[in-house]
């Protein structure tokens, strides 16, 4: 096989096609369409989908799977009626950098909206997850992140009320938790435990972000402690799959 001269390196090979060429219809169709974002760039907008169906001499349903997964992979979005180029997707570094400064070193204007704050005792399953004592107080605080006012994703934080005893009065909620706790609390973080996977919103959830229940998410669980080794938050948070990435820098360390 010929290696494509214009071949991005971060392209699907031969854009996906197979050596035989034999490709459904609407793959087709979507190769297209994406090669008219390129020219349309951010914000330009589509064609209708009749307009795209008779350029492009198919039926709009084949139209309709090509814009789908599109919108699905963040390639364009929906204003109004009508259907735009979207800009390109934030990237968040897998670090113990916040939220905040990952959308910031992109020139975003970083945000979070409050759901939630609530206190109850620490459950059995969230104890043997932490490191936290059964029973004892925990807060849980639930925020739709944002990004120029744009809702990008749902964090669900949890952390012991002796850490932070005066959260739900000193704390603002738009605010940086981890800027917080350094600032006003002197808790430095010292490690954590990420997962990360890919789910479907449950309904609440995408009616919080503002996504179709269909949108693949990026979920990270995160367990962090301080520089002691002492349990400091349990977080949840669900990133929109069309609108971020994740970076992160591997070193040889020599073992």
């Amino acid at each position: 096989m010929d290696y494509p001269n214009d071949q991005a390196p971060g392209a699907p090979i031969r854009s996906g096609i197979p050596e035989h060429g034999r490709i459904p219809k609407y793959y087709a169709v979507k190769a297209q369409v994406a090669a008219l974002i390129d020219e349309l760039g951010e914000g330009g907008p589509l064609p209708t989908e009749r307009d795209l169906a008779e350029r492009y001499e198919v039926a709009r349903e084949t139209v309709r799977q090509a814009l789908r997964e599109l919108l699905l992979e963040g390639r364009l979005r929906r204003q109004g009626r009508g259907t735009v180029v979207a800009g390109p997707k934030l990237e968040q570094p897998l670090s113990l950098a916040s939220y905040t400064e990952g959308v910031r070193r992109q020139g975003r204007r970083p945000g979070r909206s409050l759901i939630s704050l609530d206190r109850f005792p620490c459950p059995p399953a969230l104890a043997a997850e932490t490191g936290l004592e059964r029973g004892e107080p925990v807060w849980h605080m639930e925020r739709v992140l944002l990004a120029d006012d744009e809702r990008m994703g749902l964090e669900s934080t949890y952390v012991a009320v002796a850490r932070v005893p005066r959260l739900d009065s000193e704390f603002t909620p738009d605010s940086s938790f981890y800027a917080y706790l350094h600032d006003r609390l002197g808790i430095a973080f010292g490690d954590a435990d990420e997962r990360i996977e890919t789910v479907l919103a449950t309904p609440r959830e995408a009616l919080l972000i503002g996504t179709p229940p269909a949108l693949p998410m990026l979920l990270i669980h995160r367990v962090s402690r301080d520089t002691a080794g002492q349990p400091l938050e349990r977080v949840r948070t669900l990133y929109r799959g069309d609108r971020f990435s994740f970076t992160t820098h591997l070193g040889n360390r020599g073992d």
